[in-house]
């Protein structure tokens, strides 16, 4: 409660709610960001590389995400399991993830850390290429493929999410393959490749540094200017936006795995993530299907029995954004009878619209999530990282709290309109056929 009183600054002039913050870059281009909270004597380092799967090139796919582990194998100063060693053993934490915009790494733990977790983070900028061999990357390799059995093809219905982006973007796309990559192309990478993807994309100029938390910037300033001031910046490749596709590109995929029931994703191209339009598919996605008074669940499930489970989401992404509803019917009907019932409520939606208590509930649900959210210093690092890449401005805290406040009933109809039949794309997962002598 402290935090959030904190974070509120009302006032005429003042924003009504701000991530205090300074801005800097140092020469070689690195972002600086730094948010002193001193609630607690805690420190979160975010480090937001602006590369993600959207980067690879044709027959290298999953490079982003393989390099995300290899981050974690060792420099020449800190060689093999090092990093997590020395910071675990005061104390601290770390972790990382990859998506088809970003590689995000960040470690928490007690202030007294910030000087080894900005040295650790400098030192694999400066020489983790100098330090990659053969074994690492086969081991890390093996891992990745691993995971991508785990996650898609040997968990139920996985095999609908390496399928997806294929389904949506044409080839040549930047969304157009898997952030796990095939199989195909991880077996192809090779130690120059991974060395030249870490040269060309883990540099102070394509980087952020968020230092949140307890410390002193009079401490911190020159610190960061020793670990980081001395890195090589360098040119960037050109990046040109692609246009967003209207419509999937492929309309229907029927899929089979070892599941029971059949399950249907339905998905549509929506606005890129902050821009306008954005908002209004996030409120779109609660009024149909956040909380058991949401029109999917209560209509779907509660009164026609049709769906065991339903669920509406907006995926918001830099160069355009997916929208998905995916449900399982229950016994006796069909996602085809599904697939119809959503297209029916997203009409009536369009040509209605939500009541006002509707929408008030959805508004005021998303408003007490994400100011929530804000709570953790965890998540306000990586706010600050992600509205830097997105708008250019890390404290857009406000304006997207207020993106929500201002979705009107129109803009809901226009939303709902826009996922229609013809814009639809349908993704569905049956049961493998059985053969003679198999159990139904």
């Amino acid at each position: 409660m402290q935090l959030l009183t904190a974070l509120l600054a009302l006032g005429p002039t003042a924003h009504a709610l701000e991530i205090p913050h300074e801005r800097y870059q140092l020469e070689n281009g690195l972002d600086v960001i730094l948010h002193q909270d001193d609630a607690l004597p805690q420190v979160v380092i975010n480090l937001w590389y602006d590369v993600g799967s959207k980067e690879e090139v044709a027959g290298r796919s999953g490079f982003a995400h393989l390099f995300e582990h290899l981050m974690f194998m060792g420099t020449t100063r800190l060689p093999d399991s090092g990093f997590d060693d020395r910071m675990e053993a005061h104390g601290g934490w770390n972790n990382a993830w990859t998506s088809e915009d970003a590689t995000d790494y960040y470690e928490v733990g007690p202030s007294n850390l910030t000087p080894t977790f900005l040295w650790m983070e400098a030192d694999r900028m400066d020489g983790l290429d100098g330090a990659m061999t053969q074994e690492k990357l086969d081991l890390q390799r093996d891992v990745v493929r691993n995971e991508r059995r785990q996650s898609g093809e040997d968990t139920p219905y996985g095999v609908a999410w390496l399928e997806m982006p294929t389904m949506l973007f044409p080839a040549g796309h930047p969304y157009g393959h898997s952030v796990i990559g095939t199989h195909e192309d991880l077996q192809a990478a090779t130690v120059g490749d991974v060395v030249g993807f870490f040269n060309q994309w883990y540099v102070p100029n394509n980087a952020g540094l968020v230092v949140a938390g307890s410390f002193d910037p009079a401490e911190i300033k020159p610190l960061i200017e020793q670990y980081f001031g001395g890195l090589a910046r360098v040119e960037l490749p050109d990046r040109a936006v692609p246009p967003q596709p209207d419509k999937p590109v492929k309309a229907l995929i029927e899929l089979t795995d070892q599941v029971q029931v059949d399950k249907t994703h339905m998905l549509w191209h929506t606005p890129a993530a902050l821009t306008p339009g954005d908002a209004a598919m996030d409120v779109l996605s609660s009024l149909l299907t956040s909380g058991r008074s949401s029109r999917l669940y209560r209509k779907l499930l509660v009164d026609r029995s049709l769906v065991q489970e339903i669920d509406a989401y907006q995926m918001s992404q830099q160069y355009g954004s997916v929208f998905m509803v995916e449900a399982l019917p229950t016994e006796g009907h069909t996602i085809e009878e599904i697939e119809e019932a959503v297209a029916a409520e997203l009409t009536l939606l369009a040509t209605e619209g939500p009541t006002e208590d509707e929408l008030k509930r959805v508004k005021n649900q998303l408003n007490v999530g994400f100011l929530q959210s804000l709570e953790a210093l965890q998540s306000r690092a990586s706010a600050l990282n992600r509205y830097r890449v997105l708008t250019g401005e890390p404290d857009w805290v406000d304006e997207d709290l207020a993106r929500y406040e201002a979705v009107s009933m129109d803009d809901i109809k226009a939303a709902a309109a826009s996922l229609n039949t013809d814009r639809r794309g349908i993704l569905r997962v049956r049961p493998e056929p059985t053969t003679a002598g198999e159990e139904q």
